[in-house]
């Protein structure tokens, strides 16, 4: 699901938060200059991730004019196959 709506930016950039949100803390902890800068840089990684993934939502089409009907196309990339049952009596 995320390769088909196209998150994988978002994964890349909570990912990249993530660490630098871990060098902050170490740098913090080591009393290394600088440790506000990365941790800023991990916030706005943060928070663009958090964009990109309201980005689907935001952007979707609707069904119908006035939004009521919504059609679901299967996922499935094989075409789908209808199969008939007969059904037979024995008395």
């Amino acid at each position: 699901m995320i390769k088909h709506l196209k998150l994988t930016k978002a994964i890349v950039a909570i990912a990249l938060g993530i660490v630098a949100l871990i060098a902050a803390k170490v740098m913090e902890d080591s009393k290394i200059d600088g440790n506000q800068v990365v941790l800023a840089i991990s916030g706005v990684l943060f928070i663009a991730a958090a964009l990109i993934f309201l980005y689907p939502i935001l952007f979707a089409k609707k069904a119908d004019r006035d939004g009521k009907n919504v059609e679901l196309k299967p996922v499935a990339k094989e075409p789908v196959v209808q199969e008939t049952y007969e059904v037979s009596k024995t008395s």
